[in-house]
């Protein structure tokens, strides 16, 4: 699996708060989250968020809360890949469980900057900023995880099962 898309840049511990406000989430619509998108953050991110970007953060991003609106809303707003230092670990689960890609890289997350162009290699695991011609190595994706991924998460993926096996 090969991505490419331009860097949106956050810091550290980023909690699912700053992911998507909890005073959205009387609504489950993946739409509706995505508008809503890292505003506490940035008030004009969801704005200025593309289909195919990429979110790159420092440390422990997605912890606090255990909600699983978070990756939705970052797959929603058209997020195809998140890049971090490290991830918290019910995040990290939330994020296969709906097919978002996550890849944990320190030299990435220190070195790429907002606004650069990125390439992801998941099978290899590297991550090559186009724009300054640099590449970084990440943990690859396990296949079983990129099953996930493939099928659009968890669900469908228990669905394409159920289905070979009728």
């Amino acid at each position: 699996m090969l991505l490419r898309g331009r860097v949106w840049k956050f810091g550290n511990d980023i909690d699912t708060d700053a992911i998507i406000p909890a005073r959205y989430l009387n609504t489950s619509d993946p739409k509706e989250l995505a508008k809503h998108l890292m505003e506490d953050a940035d008030n004009e991110f969801p704005g200025k968020v593309r289909s195919g970007d990429v979110l790159i953060a420092g440390k422990n991003f997605g912890c606090g809360s255990s909600r699983e609106h978070a990756p939705i809303a970052i797959k929603a707003a058209g997020i195809q890949a998140v890049i971090a230092k490290s991830f918290a670990r019910i995040f990290y689960r939330n994020a296969f469980n709906i097919g978002l890609p996550i890849f944990e890289s320190d030299d990435a997350s220190e070195k790429i900057q907002e606004t650069d162009e990125v390439e992801i290699d998941a099978d290899e695991g590297i991550i090559r900023n186009l724009t300054t011609n640099a590449a970084y190595r990440a943990n690859p994706i396990p296949p079983f995880m990129q099953e996930l991924i493939d099928a659009g998460g968890l669900i469908e993926w228990t669905k394409r099962k159920i289905k070979a096996t009728r």
